[in-house]
């Protein structure tokens, strides 16, 4: 069951899934309020959700127009989505509110940011605005105890989608941690704690919170470190639900809010309009594309990963956003990104390969922790899957570039010999210490004279591979089955999980 799930989570986008998870939740909700289990009209909550749509789309699409910006439709169907499962869908009040919050949602993407780049949760945003400025407010009523399966199983597999369990933990263990003490300083028993862990659980928003709002990427620091301080920040604010703000209660979308404006001060995100420098084929179905640097030039460490929004016509169901590795070091004078092209592709790299020199694309986010340690000279080994090299070869420029030596050796896995890029780069690194062994794993389609490895990376192959196996650090990058694999074959060579460290590969979305 785990690998099916895996299977399709690798290969549906993290927005994609998001929307199949809120149109679920609402689905739900529209059933459970015609068996009278929840207590709203199930023809008030499709009310209310045309007007979400409604209102963000339309309002989309004339900001974008205003401001000259891509109208991203997935984005504003999720804004929607979410506003409709927080505001009350009590018909006809509730429409003046699903209103004027979905608007002002739609809005704060647009004239709360900086470098054209939002700084607060736009769903957060929109709900703040509504409780300062109008009689209206959101209830969350999306927390209740019967939706909270629903919401916890659809929650789990977004923060599995997008690796940020760590995030997650930490706020809940925050949360609780914070509640228990407050219990234990003004009415301590038993029954109290108890109860007060029910609430906190069962009769709210948290997970929906904790699993759906607070995790956005664009509003969120792109570190684990970051996103650890970020959660226990916003855990903090969450808890203190009694605090008055400008007259207000002190709610969740306020303490959102707060975290968000704290986040981008320490850990700001950028957006930047990227022009194509040049596109060239690496190997079979394996494309690079490199931009010019804008004059702000983008600050980032080799092997981090970038969010890259594609504007075209007649996007199909796998959306215009993807995450990709950066291929390029920092010491290059252009930012470049790879992808593999499966055939049938989908719209958006059907027009990136498309794409001719002076095309533009949108870059946000640097992100990541898949990063070279401090000191080359500890034994490292990459284990690249397919695509996966892209990251490797942004730390190998890197460390060619310098001319630093490096205790390194690269397990490079494909399935035919035509997939293998970027040999030139393996043999210049060869010079300086880096080892490179090219493993294939179709047996059958061996080119004539092959002197590379053959087969699956286990346990036998890099004890055989890697002597000083158990001193070196584990960098893995490539498809879930191959990372999972040898995360396995570790495992059983008894390789501590410190000295294992995986990237963020958010799945292909072919």
């Amino acid at each position: 069951m785990m690998q099916i799930i895996d299977r399709f989570l690798d290969r549906t986008t993290m927005y994609r899934l998001t929307v199949y998870y809120l149109v679920a939740l609402l689905g739900i909700a529209t059933i459970f309020s015609a068996g009278h289990i929840l207590t709203f009209n199930p023809l008030d909550i499709a009310i209310s959700v045309t007007a979400a749509l409604a209102t963000c789309l339309i309002g989309n699409e004339i900001a974008a127009a205003v401001f000259g910006a891509t109208a991203n439709t997935e984005s504003s169907t999720i804004t929607a989505l979410i506003m409709a499962l927080l505001i009350p869908p009590t018909y006809p009040m509730n429409i003046v509110a699903v209103v004027l919050a979905s608007g002002a949602a739609i809005a704060s993407k647009y004239l709360l940011t900086v470098e054209k780049h939002h700084v607060f949760n736009p769903v957060a945003a929109g709900a703040v605005a509504l409780a300062l400025l109008t009689p209206f407010s959101v209830t969350w009523w999306v927390g209740s105890p019967w939706m909270l399966p629903f919401v916890a199983l659809g929650g789990w597999a977004i923060v599995r989608k997008t690796q940020r369990e760590d995030m997650v933990a930490t706020f809940l263990v925050t949360f609780f941690a914070i509640t228990t003490l407050s219990v234990l300083f003004t009415r301590p028993s038993f029954s109290s704690l108890t109860t007060a862990w029910i609430v906190g659980f069962v009769h709210s928003a948290l997970i929906f919170f904790a699993t759906v709002m607070f995790t956005e990427p664009l509003t969120s620091p792109g570190t684990k470190a970051g996103r650890r301080w970020f959660a226990v920040a916003t855990a903090l604010l969450y808890a203190t639900p009694q605090v008055p703000l400008f007259g207000q209660v002190f709610t969740p979308e306020m303490a959102l809010v707060l975290a968000n404006f704290g986040a981008f001060l320490l850990w700001p995100h950028y957006r930047y309009t990227l022009t194509l420098a040049a596109k060239k084929i690496l190997a079979k179905d394996v494309y690079e594309f490199s931009f010019y640097l804008p004059e702000e030039k983008i600050t980032y460490r080799p092997g981090q990963f970038m969010e890259w929004t594609l504007p075209h016509s007649s996007v199909d169901n796998r959306g215009n956003r993807r995450y990709f590795s950066l291929s390029s070091a920092p010491t290059e004078k252009t930012v470049s990104f790879a992808i593999k092209y499966y055939d049938p592709p989908s719209s958006y790299k059907r027009t990136l390969v498309a794409m001719e020199p002076g095309g533009s694309i949108i870059a946000t986010d640097v992100a990541g922790d898949f990063t070279l340690p401090k000191k080359l000279s500890q034994p490292l080994v990459f284990v690249a899957g397919g695509i996966g090299v892209a990251p490797f070869r942004s730390m190998l420029k890197a460390i060619v570039d310098r001319g630093e030596r490096a205790n390194l050796t690269i397990l490079y896995v494909n399935r035919h010999a035509d997939e293998i890029a970027y040999n030139d780069l393996f043999i210049r690194a060869a010079g300086l210490g880096v080892k490179t062994y090219y493993i294939l794993t179709d047996a059958k389609s061996l080119p004539p004279g092959w002197k590379g490895g053959v087969g699956h990376v286990d346990a036998k192959m890099i004890a055989q591979l890697v002597p000083d196996y158990q001193r070196a650090s584990f960098y893995l990058s490539g498809p879930q089955p191959m990372v999972e694999a040898a995360a396995s074959a570790l495992a059983n060579l008894s390789v501590p999980d410190k000295q294992i460290v995986t990237d963020f590969f958010p799945g292909y979305a072919t």
